[in-house]
């Protein structure tokens, strides 16, 4: 039997080193050797969910690998293939050496890019793709959506920085929020009008110029934002979120605007095998942005001696404390190294 190393998560939400048997591709599913994984806030979140019946879970929902081997019914991939996912919380994730991948979740992975570089992309870029083009109702084309205009709440975190390039490259002017130390991070992600989350959003947004938008992507914490944005929203307009709210939300507040609320959530439609296949197209359009210089990877750290438990463990602690803004990646083979030396992009 051929082993494999693996990072598990247990009943009591720690990660351990762990060896399993390496899987077989079946069906549709292709076999992929991880070249390099991404840590996002959705791993925290399930890490605490992990019970004795779940545990020890595989985690990890950003990849790039190679595919080594491909069950009897996969069309769209051959062995040696480069690929790159987010796959799906009803499997085990990518925090493995080997990873089992429903071929209609992958797409090949962008030509010109380093492992860490794609591995920055895959679950973002979904999020902030349906989000904008399938709940919102931007147009999902080049320069389609010319005097619309969007707000992105958190618009220095991972999906907040690809959401602004997708928006752009769509037409949209962009305005988002962070700190002022990340402003530069926000032009250089495309982001028309940097806007400062300390301050008085509105009236920031009205010296602008602008007395109302046509979107609004709150990215965190919906409950402190809501009121702005129903004040801000057009009538017809859309206002979004991928974060739960602890408390309701009051969508009586836009319900005389005829605006609507959409939630995002990007593994929606592989829990309930609903237009998966949408995804791995999704993917394919962004490795070609990507190759063709429209879109740039939102990479900022990188974690480069290792996949291992303690590695990971750096990561989850960093993603945690709000400490990155873009996204955080790890390289270096599993179990390389216990160290987890960090690397700044």
């Amino acid at each position: 039997m051929t082993i494999m190393k693996a990072i598990g998560v247990t009943a009591d939400h720690q990660l351990i080193d762990m060896t399993l048997p390496k899987p077989a591709a079946s069906s549709n599913q292709v076999l992929v050797q991880v070249d390099a994984v991404s840590v996002n806030p959705v791993d925290t979140k399930l890490k605490e969910m992990v019970n004795a019946a779940s545990a020890p879970k595989i985690l990890g929902y950003d990849a790039v690998g190679k595919v080594v081997e491909t069950g009897e019914e996969v069309t769209k991939f051959k062995v040696g293939d480069r690929i790159f996912y987010a796959g799906s919380t009803q499997a085990a994730g990518s925090n493995a050496e080997y990873q089992l991948v429903d071929e209609r979740l992958a797409s090949l992975a962008p030509r010109s890019l380093t492992a860490a570089e794609i591995a920055a992309i895959p679950l973002t870029a979904l999020t902030a793709y349906e989000l904008l083009f399938e709940k919102m109702q931007f147009v999902g084309k080049a320069n389609q959506n010319q005097k619309r205009t969007l707000l992105i709440v958190n618009g220095a975190g991972g999906v907040g920085s690809i959401m602004a390039q997708l928006a752009h490259w769509a037409g949209i002017t962009v305005l988002a929020t962070s700190s002022p130390k990340n402003f530069d991070w926000l032009k250089q992600n495309n982001v028309d009008h940097p806007l400062d989350y300390h301050g008085d959003l509105l009236a920031q947004i009205h010296a602008l110029g602008y007395a109302s938008l046509d979107g609004i992507a709150i990215l965190y914490r919906p409950e402190d934002y809501f009121d702005l944005a129903a004040e801000l929203v057009k009538p017809f307009g859309h206002i979004g979120s991928i974060v739960g709210s602890p408390v309701d939300l009051p969508l009586y507040k836009i319900k005389n605007k005829a605006a609507s609320f959409d939630w995002e959530y990007m593994f929606a439609k592989s829990d309930a095998d609903n237009d998966v296949n949408s995804q791995g197209k999704t993917l394919q359009l962004i490795a070609r942005l990507l190759d063709q210089g429209v879109l740039t990877s939102t990479l900022t750290r990188a974690l480069t001696d290792g996949i291992n438990a303690a590695s990971l463990t750096q990561a989850h602690e960093l993603v945690s404390a709000g400490k990155i803004h873009g996204k955080l990646v790890l390289t270096g083979g599993f179990n390389a190294s216990s160290e987890g030396r960090s690397e700044a992009k």
